[in-house]
């Protein structure tokens, strides 16, 4: 199973948290990431994407499929497992996650897979952290980092 944990890109403050939208910078940086997952999931059959209510998520979604789920658990202040929960991790053997969220749960999120203990891991807005499970012949279960990045270095 592949989980991308997708920063939403940058957004504009002085407005109710889950209607800001997203800055002219943030636009640009929703579409170089979505460009660049687009190139990658290109042979993928069927990812899921999922993304908050906020509108800042959503808008940066929709520049990678304007078809995705809305999930209110992913919403700014929920606890870690709800995006494991929304990711049906590790139940959806084969299959790749796309979550558009916030922080700081996707890099305490990405810490627990990759590190086993919830640290305080950050990512630029727009950025990305590409996590794989995989199960070893000899049955082992191993959490690879795959990818990590900035809409910076696009």
């Amino acid at each position: 199973m592949d989980l991308i944990l997708w920063r939403h890109a940058d957004a504009e403050y002085g407005v109710d948290d889950l209607a800001r939208p997203l800055t002219p910078k943030g636009v640009k940086q929703a579409k170089k990431v979505a460009a660049w997952l687009r190139r990658q999931l290109k042979d993928v059959a069927g990812y899921r994407l999922i993304a908050s209510e906020a509108v800042r998520s959503q808008a940066t979604a929709q520049y990678l499929n304007p078809q995705y789920e809305i999930n209110p658990k992913l919403n700014p202040g929920c606890h870690n497992a709800c995006y494991l929960e929304a990711a049906r991790w590790p139940r959806d053997i084969g299959k790749f996650v796309v979550i558009v969220g916030h922080q700081p749960n996707l890099g305490e999120v990405a810490s627990l897979l990759v590190t086993g203990k919830e640290l305080d891991w950050n990512t630029r807005k727009g950025g990305i952290w590409w996590i794989q499970r995989r199960v070893m012949d000899d049955g082992r279960v191993k959490y690879v980092l795959k990818a990590a990045l900035s809409p910076d270095l696009l």
